[in-house]
């Protein structure tokens, strides 16, 4: 009995003497943390007097404010190619004395290579010059780069990406246009830049949340995750973590653009900062689209031959526009369109000769590439590969005529932040049949002046049976809903966009005159 007695006064020897021992070096680390933290600021202080030098020396030798878009995949062809362009236009319309500047992780081009993709694509021509600023590690901010906690990759090696480009041009105003969020700070921080940011998507989003949170196996949440609670937690709280450094980073801007009223509230819950965020539709090349004649018209036979439209053509074409990522989920197209040929065989409908699915899309890279291929072997799967056509990286006439024979506009995106290729085809006089979500679902795809402008789906046999309701939708009523989802495409023309991102720029761009 004394001997346990003395075991356990010794146990508690030594339980204080370990407390004691701790409690010693909580002020060692406080001083330590507090020396770490000043070397930290000296340095940021430091790099930020040597950048802040640089800009002045080139504003003391050109004399003239530079506005820098920073923007890896300029050369891609998408939806956020043309906001890039179209904002370059503007400004440089508005600002004939201020200079322009894109950084691009493109390799292999040339600037002016650059610039004829736009006007061939876009059908764009920028008013002046630009410099082109080629970054070589755009690989950073590739998503195969990071099999594992891919949002903290991607986003860390976008801030090694900004400082590779404030390395090489420290510009007076950085406008980050393609969504990461990250540089915002580096750019901030270290080159004392003025940042603007225009939002296509939000990097996280309480969407996403919510996904991992119900244990969905949607996209970015594999099967052995979304089956495991104790993953799911663990991801739930990686997500809300990064969620609150996302946040700090979109804190940083001194404006902030967003594309469309589902990205205003996820941007808004995120960054905190109403009084600095507004809604700037992007540019949709509507006016073009417009001089697409509806079939049926008695004074669009010569528009049509301008065109190159065959109007003895012997089938119906359904035409699916966006980047062949994963997000814009081609698969759910094929997979509909073949549930749609199944219905019309039993129904006794159209033959499956009579129906094309045509996939008209950018390519950026050679992961992108390798999935269509992987598109192609599921067309071959499903026995449509006959019927499935697919153009990639194709100029704007051919998008435009393409636009024109179909009857269908496709587009199967899950929560699309906003949806240029829908409003593209609505121009065009092609039913829409959109993702019940997102933009199409807020801001495009909605009634206009009290009539239908297009339809809405979340499932394959939802796509497949309004695909079939719009093959069978009697001349009139496919007219009516054509004209009217015309009139509601103008809301989003490239004027429209200009008027609303100068406006918004305006109170950036007059500190830069002064």
């Amino acid at each position: 009995m004394a001997d346990y007695g003395l075991h356990l006064h010794s146990s508690s020897l030594c339980f204080c003497d370990l407390i004691r021992l701790l409690w010693s070096l909580v002020l060692p680390c406080v001083y330590l943390s507090v020396v770490l933290t000043l070397l930290l600021g000296l340095a940021v202080l430091g790099v930020r007097t040597w950048l802040q030098g640089r800009r002045k020396q080139r504003l003391a030798l050109d004399g003239s404010p530079t506005v820098a878009f920073f923007h890896p995949y300029c050369n891609a062809g998408g939806g956020g190619e043309r906001v890039l362009w179209c904002a370059l236009r503007a400004l440089q319309t508005r600002h004939p004395g201020v200079s322009f500047v894109v950084y691009t992780g493109d390799q292999g081009v040339t600037g002016e290579q650059i610039l004829e993709v736009a006007r061939q694509r876009f059908d764009i021509t920028l008013p002046r010059p630009v410099t082109f600023i080629f970054l070589r590690h755009r690989a950073l901010v590739e998503a195969g780069c990071y099999p594992h906690f891919t949002l903290l990759g991607q986003s860390l090696g976008s801030m090694f990406l900004a400082w590779e480009a404030l390395e090489s041009f420290v510009p007076d105003l950085y406008v980050d246009s393609m969504g990461y969020a990250f540089t915002l700070a580096v750019f901030r921080c270290l080159g004392g830049c003025k940042v603007a940011s225009y939002v296509h998507y939000p990097t996280v989003s309480t969407d996403m949340l919510s996904v991992v949170r119900e244990r969905n196996p949607r996209f970015n949440n594999p099967d052995y995750i979304s089956q495991n609670p104790l993953l799911s937690a663990a991801k739930v709280l990686y997500y809300c973590c990064f969620a609150l450094l996302y946040g700090l980073a979109g804190s940083c801007c001194d404006l902030i653009m967003v594309n469309s009223t589902w990205t205003l509230g996820h941007i808004l819950a995120l960054w905190r900062s109403p009084s600095r965020t507004s809604v700037v539709y992007p540019p949709c090349n509507v006016r073009a689209f417009l001089e697409v004649p509806l079939e049926g018209e008695e004074d669009g036979e010569e528009a049509w031959e301008e065109l190159g439209v065959d109007r003895d053509r012997k089938y119906r074409s359904i035409v699916s526009v966006g980047q062949f990522r994963p997000e814009k989920d081609h698969r759910l197209q094929i997979r509909a369109f073949r549930k749609l040929l199944d219905r019309l065989e039993e129904r006794g409908g159209l033959r499956r000769e009579a129906l094309k699915l045509v996939l008209i899309g950018g390519c950026r890279n050679q992961e992108d590439r390798e999935r269509v291929l992987e598109l192609r072997g599921l067309c071959e799967d499903l026995q449509v590969k006959d019927q499935v056509e697919f153009r990639l990286n194709v100029p704007f006439e051919e998008l435009r005529r393409e636009l024109g024979k179909a009857t269908i506009g496709l587009h199967t995106m899950w929560n699309e932040h906003f949806g240029i290729g829908v409003v593209e085809c609505m121009a065009a006089g092609t039913i829409i049949l959109a993702h019940r979500s997102g933009g199409p679902k807020l801001d495009i795809v909605v009634p206009y002046d009290g009539g239908q402008t297009g339809f809405l789906a979340d499932s394959e046999d939802g796509y497949a049976a309004a695909m079939e309701t719009i093959l069978a939708l009697p001349a009139a009523e496919r007219r009516a809903i054509q004209r009217n989802a015309r009139r509601s495409a103008e809301r989003f023309t490239e004027q429209e966009f200009e008027a609303c991102f100068l406006s918004a720029m305006e109170p950036l761009m007059s500190r830069l005159r002064g």
